[in-house]
């Protein structure tokens, strides 16, 4: 059984460090060109349908912002 994902990122806290990008195997995410409040790029689900829900990245996130939420299709 096939599992799907789903980030949800805490966009006032996020910095835009990039480890989450790298970290994904699937290459699911990606910078916005806005900025929160602090002025920093915020990460978002570029490739929402390949997300696997692996949890890599909210695991290697420096600040914990991002959540990951799994179903089985």
């Amino acid at each position: 059984m096939a599992m799907k994902g789903a980030i949800v990122v805490d966009r006032e806290r996020c910095k835009g460090c990039g480890v989450c990008m790298v970290n994904c195997p699937v290459q699911v995410i990606g910078l916005t060109k806005e900025v929160n409040a602090k002025g920093y790029p915020i990460c978002y689900m570029a490739n929402p349908e390949e997300c696997t829900g692996c949890t890599n990245c909210a695991t290697v996130c420096p600040d914990s912002v991002i959540t990951v939420y799994r179903v089985k299709v």
